[in-house]
């Protein structure tokens, strides 16, 4: 549940689930998002969720701060309320054309990269938001033995569609972008469209991902 609800400038408001990063907290969170979403509470007019808080965003010429947090505390949130989420597959090839940092991944984990894929691979993942580029999604909770520090120089240009590591998330560049996660693969799927107004998304919180590898050949040849 929500802990604390403050000011965050003069046209949103900050609600505060805790410090941890877990799937309970974090499904609080999408819980009240969806609820304030679907009920068009009066002034909102946008949501921002993350791991452990909610950004609420406001219009001051149909509502204030003191309404919309009136509002917020007084919604009826069914903490046993099921979230309509997905389980998705998404093939990714880890060849060394686009295993960037596998190497240094051996390193820092002290493992194989035969290992680190097995490692990988074997795991569901939790969405926990979204964000950062368009619809990248952030992917926990790798295993202890899994997590690495971004790199220490970020690279000016990570491919579109790169599957990355870093503490304890994974995550999809939706788009070529900066970035410092250490990069294992990549997939031929379009994880984000704008072009889909409704839901560009192919990945939302609350939805579970596993990651299937492909070949070189297989994802070349994905969209034909």
């Amino acid at each position: 549940m929500i802990k604390n609800i403050s000011n965050l400038g003069d046209t949103a408001l900050y609600c505060d689930f805790g410090n941890e990063v877990n799937k309970s907290i974090n499904s609080q969170v999408i819980k009240y998002f969806k609820t304030i979403k679907e009920k068009k509470v009066k002034g909102i007019n946008n949501l921002t969720p993350s791991y452990n808080k909610l950004i609420i965003s406001y219009d001051l010429k149909q509502t204030n701060f003191n309404e919309v947090k009136k509002n917020i505390e007084n919604l009826n949130v069914e903490t046993s309320l099921k979230l309509n989420t997905k389980r998705i597959e998404i093939p990714v090839c880890c060849h060394e054309r686009l295993s960037l940092d596998v190497k240094r991944l051996e390193k820092i984990l002290n493992l194989s990269r035969d290992k680190i894929l097995e490692n990988f691979l074997n795991k569901e993942y939790f969405c926990y938001m979204t964000g950062f580029i368009a619809g990248m999604p952030f992917l926990g909770d790798l295993n202890e033995n899994m997590r690495a520090q971004r790199l220490e120089t970020p690279r000016v240009k990570v491919p579109k569609g790169s599957v990355g590591l870093t503490e304890q998330f994974a995550n999809i560049y939706t788009f070529e972008s900066p970035g410092g996660w250490n990069i294992l693969g990549n997939t031929p799927v379009k994880v984000f469209d704008s072009s889909l107004e409704d839901e560009p998304n192919l990945i939302n919180p609350g939805d579970t991902v596993t990651f299937k590898e492909i070949s070189l050949d297989q994802y070349k040849n994905y969209n034909e």
